[in-house]
């Protein structure tokens, strides 16, 4: 496998960063993952505007445009012989001094992943089950794709390898969050439900997406503090993000739900497999 890194195509056993870098000192970084669908990143301008912003915030001083990373793919996607793939896009810091840093990072580090995915991962669904570990606040005013993944790590650990289950946060309140690696809706009645941002969850450029998707085509959409006895009683449960795109959840804290079956999840997943090859923005849309 080759890699991108800081202008560079290289190979992933050559590819070395600084044991002084903030990323792996104090997790001074962020991530973000998107699919290539016949050399197309979907969403790539709302994946860098996120990006870009989460940048302001840690105090990195560098902004990524859509020219720039595009080049960046089309090196690393011709070099590993890729026309759909998922990608990762990580930025950390950049090396400092041992100690907490007030002043802006000025040389952060780019390093761009990519790897084979099927064209399509639809036919997938999964069972949501409701974690006993909560979803912590995020350290800052609004959660950013960083990397403190702590949380999502021991969530992980404790549902297991189960390929074909979702655990779902609470907070500490008792309101339903998010999956461990997606945003969670639910449809009952024509409204869209999802959690809202202030329960502490990533403000996801899928779901954000999806709302746009609900209510261009006359859905209303709610986003509020739920508990989960609301979302058991809803006509139709899935869970989003940009790799596994639209999933239907089948069984939710053991409430059995229509799945592949639901007809607003298959109108759902038609008109994203449509957008997918052209889109840049959901505002374009």
């Amino acid at each position: 496998m080759f890699i991108y890194m800081n202008g560079e195509i290289v190979r992933k056993e050559e590819a070395v960063i600084s044991p002084f870098d903030h990323g792996y000192l104090y997790g001074m970084g962020l991530f973000e993952t998107f699919r290539v669908y016949s050399g197309h990143p979907f969403l790539l301008d709302d994946h860098l505007e996120r990006l870009n912003n989460s940048l302001e915030v840690l105090n990195v001083k560098i902004s990524y445009s859509r020219d720039e990373i595009l080049c960046a793919l089309r090196l690393l996607l011709a070099k590993n012989h890729l026309t759909d793939a998922y990608i990762r896009m990580n930025v950390s810091a950049g090396a400092g001094e041992i100690g907490l840093q007030p002043d802006p990072y000025l040389h952060p580090n780019l390093i761009i992943f990519a790897k084979p995915l099927p064209l399509s991962m639809s036919g997938q669904e999964k069972k949501a089950v409701i974690l006993t570990l909560n979803r912590n606040t995020p350290e800052g005013v609004e959660r950013l794709k960083s990397h403190h993944y702590l949380n999502n790590i021991l969530a992980k650990r404790e549902i297991g390898d189960m390929p074909d289950c979702e655990g779902i946060f609470l907070t500490k309140e008792g309101y339903l969050a998010e999956g461990i690696v997606s945003n969670l809706f639910w449809l009952k009645e024509d409204v869209l439900y999802t959690p809202a941002i202030e329960t502490g969850i990533l403000n996801g450029v899928t779901r954000k997406l999806i709302m746009r998707l609900a209510e261009k085509n006359g859905i209303t959409v709610e986003e509020g503090f739920y508990h989960v006895d609301q979302a058991k009683k809803a006509d139709e449960v899935f869970v989003t993000n940009s790799i596994q795109e639209v999933v239907p959840i089948y069984s939710f804290d053991g409430t059995k739900m229509p799945g592949n079956n639901g007809s607003f999840l298959q109108d759902l997943q038609k008109r994203y497999k449509n957008l997918s090859r052209y889109l840049w923005s959901r505002n374009e849309w």
